[in-house]
């Protein structure tokens, strides 16, 4: 895995823990966008793209995130507390309630590491560019792949003539 590009979109004027959101594009191939670069205690982290844990109302049964106190779909009052069902343990052996699950993140630490690794080094050297006269933020919008696409000659994957079942999960059954 080679990070081909970081793009790097700086944020407020250092009032905020929220440091720059990033684009990162993987071998040429793929792209990750919103991921975001925190001031936390310990330092600089990366936040990977999240989104926001959703349960059912009893009543009508369409999905409302954890911390909605009434339901999107009918209005009906929503159990306050139903989060406390979705706690997790952290590091300390405190619960923590878990309110975002990642829609993608590294597999392993040393991946991580890496990544982190170079994003911050990316967010150095833009803070500097960033000082120069005329500095104009890449753009990281999902509208601005044109270069993604000018020459590149569409390449199409051979299937094997199978039968692929998919589970409920969206993984596949040999």
């Amino acid at each position: 895995m080679l990070l081909t590009e970081i793009r790097i979109n700086l944020c407020g004027d250092g009032s905020s823990r929220l440091r720059a959101f990033c684009s990162l594009t993987i071998d040429d191939t793929f792209v990750i966008h919103d991921v975001k670069l925190i001031d936390g205690p310990d330092g600089l982290f990366l936040a990977m793209p999240s989104r926001k844990l959703c349960d059912r109302c009893d009543r009508c049964g369409e999905k409302n995130h954890l911390r909605a106190r009434f339901c999107n779909h009918c209005g009906g009052r929503l159990n306050e507390s139903r989060y406390l069902r979705y706690q997790n343990g952290n590091s300390n052996g405190h619960p923590r309630i878990k309110l975002h699950a990642d829609i993608a993140h590294p597999i392993n630490a040393s991946c991580r590491q890496e990544i982190h690794a170079q994003v911050v080094e990316a967010f150095h050297r833009e803070l500097e560019r960033s000082k120069q006269p005329g500095y104009v933020a890449p753009r990281l919008d999902a509208d601005d792949c044109s270069d993604y696409f000018l020459d590149a000659p569409v390449r199409t994957a051979t299937v094997p003539n199978t039968t692929t079942t998919f589970r409920p999960t969206g993984t596949t059954a040999h």
